[in-house]
């Protein structure tokens, strides 16, 4: 019988953590190390196995964690990748057979994404990550494994949650201006929205406070600063709104 902290090695979990740095829509990576002492030139998701003796969103967790030091996050799950190739690149399986004791087993992962303001947290490598590092969106080049395709469907199901939903805010900082909403909405949709339109429906939703506090130290007129407002947007939905998109 296994212990119960036996790794399955079968069974895996893949973590797209995406943060906004005021213009680009990033997305956390990590370089692996290798067990012998030598370099992996090729960036992944932070992921790894599952223990015998955890769920999904648990392993999820401590994975996340044990590579990049971040914790207390939102990890929503967006699918399972299966293909029996994704684990056939050279690189890849030339690093696997020094970290995994079955490196030929065909491996299931899961994998989860979470949206987080890049200003609150310091990510720090540990474990097989030797790096850890934001890459915006556009500069991600040829991911370990599936990589490409995992990170491809989160951003998938994020643009399709925010026609829905107002999650964009959890990139922003508490009080932000109307103008970074915009530049949100762009990089995540990856696609210019006209300024006034965009403005016009977000004031017609009414779900933000505006503070009277402005930027300070700009080289521009100042803008206002706002809030998202969760008892108006509960409100909203209660009547059964649901189109946010643009």
């Amino acid at each position: 019988m296994p212990h119960l902290h036996d790794l399955n090695p079968r069974v895996s979990v893949d973590n797209v953590i995406l943060g906004f740095d005021d213009e680009n829509l990033n997305v956390l990576l990590i370089g692996r190390s290798l067990s012998d002492g030598r370099t992996d030139d090729v960036l992944a998701l932070p992921g790894d196995l599952i223990f015998e003796n955890e769920n999904l969103e648990m392993a999820a967790e401590r994975v996340l964690f044990e590579l990049t030091g971040l914790t207390d996050l939102f990890l929503q799950q967006a699918g399972a990748f299966g293909d029996p190739n994704r684990l056939a690149k050279p690189k890849d399986r030339e690093w696997l057979k020094t970290v995994r004791q079955e490196p030929d087993v065909r491996v299931i992962t899961i994998a989860f994404f979470s949206l987080v303001n890049m200003n609150d947290y310091t990510p720090q490598p540990a474990s097989f990550a030797r790096s850890v590092q934001w890459v915006p969106i556009q500069d991600v080049g040829d991911l370990a494994f599936d990589h490409n395709r995992i990170l491809t469907t989160c951003l998938k199901r994020l643009r399709e949650t925010i026609a829905i939903k107002p999650v964009g805010f959890n990139l922003l900082p508490v009080k932000f201006t109307l103008g970074q909403l915009h530049r949100l909405y762009e990089a995540i949709l990856d696609k210019p929205l006209d300024k006034r339109n965009f403005r016009r429906k977000i004031q017609k939703l009414d779900i933000l406070t505006h503070l009277d506090e402005k930027q300070e130290g700009v080289p521009h007129k100042p803008s206002s600063f706002y809030k998202f407002n969760e008892i108006k947007y509960q409100k909203l939905v209660e009547t059964g709104f649901d189109n946010f998109g643009f």
